[in-house]
């Protein structure tokens, strides 16, 4: 067996020559023992349940022995590679891998910058996984980094794989930086892709939930975190959680600081959030993570549900949303579950178990839904529970710490078994049955829904949409040129008793062209049998309509209740902090 001496460093060597091509150049230095040598990339990334297959993106892979000279290899999957390694001590892997993605997760190389998350483009072996790490990059003297790791000149340093992997960077000689500190901790936040960032704003907002988020577990993770802008020119809304950092790609820029404001605080508190739920609080099949392969787990709406939940609400909780703003956000999630036939036919916990099959896309229709909706609804449901149960002494906040504190730093993992003992010790009732029927089963949420609500003096309203189209006929459209293509049909609607299928292209209404105004000729027509043009695989179809005297698609909101009692008017402000 080797000598797993921890004193002996794993050196990961990357280059941005010819960056105009994005192609990142990346050597990695092993020490081998044995007569061969397997060698795999990561085939997915934690923040994103599904397979990345980063493996397509390598081109020149070569392996070299210490005298220099070439050794034999062979692929034996789309992520391994065998090595002859016989009398052997030290390879040296090359390879460059395509950077061209700009995303939260990915690698990106240009001119302007280097942007790597280590998890999709860096080899690794099982028998080194556990030594410590060296990152040398090869940039320009200008250039400075940002990454959570461990820095002397250009040069990272990590204690091991995992951590490598879960620690982006980027480098470039054009970010701007700065940095606030709460309870102690510091937090930086650095922007790549902006000339001006208004810091003053940033601080404020940000030192306001992340003291709020503090307050509520008592303790960090990490001693230091990074916040890693990219703010592109184009729209753009993502981001992805990291042990001790996040990457948040935003756009268009001239945005960020205007309309594009909220969602910059949305997605910055959520990603914050992740720092304890889903780094620290996690899955037990993905502790630790394994990435060959699949890490499947129902949890999904633990991990995305209720940090959906719990990031908007903190920035309520924290002042830096009012209480209208919040409820439009909360709205949002509402519109997103009702207009979803899929909570009929799939449950959250069978949703987040095929994140890894279909979660990231539409998919078939009415077959799944979201784990971060479904998920933050059944979050609030549980957080008032909790609160009603213990008269508000506990909330969802108490579960969480819990969790935190009796499993994940004791380096335990989370089971559903968990999450529900947690809940049942906290309020001494039998979850059972509400596990059973919703996050198990498809039972339909508005009885639980109205409970919580009703709780804290909120009712759930439900008006026809304002659209004919959606409200009539039961059907979702998006414009395409002078014509619109149906995106959903509700079940047992107008739209689809008359034989209207996804993607539908609607020409016209009783024989007039829609001329990109669709709803206005369904409302002209109202008293008239109506017939539509649609189409279809290359055909023109026609088809006519029957009259069914019912809405169907709603818009869904909560509103206050107009003669709250003192109790619920307390509860809600108990909710609010």
């Amino acid at each position: 067996m080797m000598n797993t001496n921890k004193k002996m460093a794993i050196k990961y060597t990357l280059s941005g020559a010819d960056a105009h091509q994005q192609y990142l150049k990346i050597e990695a230095e092993f020490p081998v023992s044995e007569d061969i040598t397997t060698v795999y990339m990561p085939t997915w990334r934690p923040g994103r349940y599904e397979l990345g297959d980063f493996a397509k993106n390598v081109r020149h892979f070569q392996v070299f022995g210490s005298s220099k000279k070439a050794l034999s290899f062979k692929k034996l999957h789309k992520a391994v590679w065998e090595v002859e390694t016989k009398g052997e001590e030290l390879i040296r892997v090359v390879y460059q891998y395509y950077a061209k993605d700009l995303n939260a997760g990915s690698t990106f190389l240009s001119e302007e910058q280097m942007y790597v998350n280590p998890v999709n483009c860096f080899v690794f072996m099982d028998e080194t996984i556990e030594m410590p790490i060296e990152c040398v990059l090869d940039i320009p003297e200008n250039y400075r980094i940002a990454c959570n790791l461990e820095q002397k000149g250009n040069t990272l340093y990590a204690p091991d794989f995992q951590t490598i992997a879960d620690s982006p960077f980027i480098a470039s000689p054009s970010m701007l930086h700065d940095v606030y500190e709460v309870g102690g901790i510091k937090f930086h936040l650095w922007f790549q892709g902006m000339e001006e960032v208004d810091f003053d704003r940033l601080k404020k907002d940000f030192s306001a939930f992340t003291q709020k988020q503090l307050e509520k577990f008592v303790e960090f993770p990490v001693e230091e975190y990074h916040f890693l802008f990219q703010i592109t020119p184009y729209r753009a809304y993502h981001g992805v959680e990291h042990h001790a950092s996040t990457v948040i790609l935003l756009g268009p820029t001239y945005s960020v600081f205007k309309n594009g404001y909220v969602d910059l605080l949305g997605v910055s508190s959520h990603e914050l959030y992740h720092t304890w739920n889903v780094k620290a609080i996690r899955p037990i099949e993905m502790f630790p993570y394994n990435f060959k392969a699949e890490n499947f787990s129902e949890l999904g709406y633990i991990c995305e549900g209720v940090t959906t939940y719990q990031g908007d609400l903190f920035l309520l909780k924290s002042g830096v949303f009012d209480w209208n703003h919040y409820k439009i956000e909360f709205n949002q999630q509402l519109q997103k579950h009702f207009d979803n036939p899929g909570r009929f036919n799939y449950s959250v916990t069978e949703s987040s178990f095929d994140t890894w099959l279909d979660g990231y896309e539409a998919g078939v229709p009415g077959r799944k839904v979201s784990i971060y909706t479904e998920g933050c609804l059944l979050a609030f449901v549980t957080d008032v529970r909790i609160r009603r149960a213990t008269k508000d002494k506990y909330g969802l906040d108490e579960l969480m710490k819990r969790l935190y504190f009796d499993l994940a730093l004791q380096g335990k993992g989370v089971s559903e078994a968990d999450y529900k003992a947690e809940i049942e010790n906290i309020t001494g009732e039998d979850w059972t049955e509400l596990f059973t029927d919703y996050f198990h089963g498809t039972k339909a949420y508005e009885i639980i829904l109205a409970d919580a609500l009703e709780y804290i003096g909120m009712e759930l309203s439900h008006v026809p949409s304002p659209k004919y189209s959606e409200a009539k006929l039961g059907i979702k459209t998006m414009p395409e040129g002078q014509n619109f293509k149906v995106m959903s049909v509700f079940t047992g609607g107008t739209a689809d008793m008359g034989g209207i299928m996804l993607e539908d292209d609607i020409i016209a209404v009783n024989g007039n062209a829609c001329q990109g105004e669709l709803d206005q000729w369904l409302e002209l027509c109202d008293n008239f049998e109506k017939t539509l043009l649609v189409q279809r695989k290359g055909k023109i179809v026609e088809l006519r309509l029957p009259e069914l005297q019912r809405s169907f698609f709603n818009v869904y909101s909560i509103v206050e209740m107009k003669n709250p009692t003192n109790g619920q008017i307390k509860a809600l402000e108990a909710w609010k902090k």
